[in-house]
């Protein structure tokens, strides 16, 4: 596994897809399910997959300040029906 600040990259082993589930296998040998859908089409058994897991600083206070304003909204309706 490698890492970074806000990212982190782990590589997986595709032990086999079970229906819309793909088990992953990690380099301890435990697994890990992931939605088949979100693996590239072609991909077969025993492949090595390299998931970056990231965050985002924008989109997050973006959503926060939505979230914000909708409880406020509902908040202020509250208490003018009071």
């Amino acid at each position: 596994m490698k890492s970074a600040k806000d990212i982190v990259i782990h590589e997986f082993t595709l032990d086999r897809i079970e229906g819309e589930t793909a088990v992953l296998l990690d380099e301890n040998d435990e697994s890990f399910d992931l939605p088949a859908k979100l693996l590239p089409k072609e991909v077969k058994d025993g492949e090595v997959l390299v998931l970056t897991v990231a965050t985002e600083k924008a989109e997050t206070k973006r959503r926060e300040k939505t979230a914000k304003e909708i409880l406020n909204e509902i908040l202020n309706v509250s208490n003018m029906s009071s």
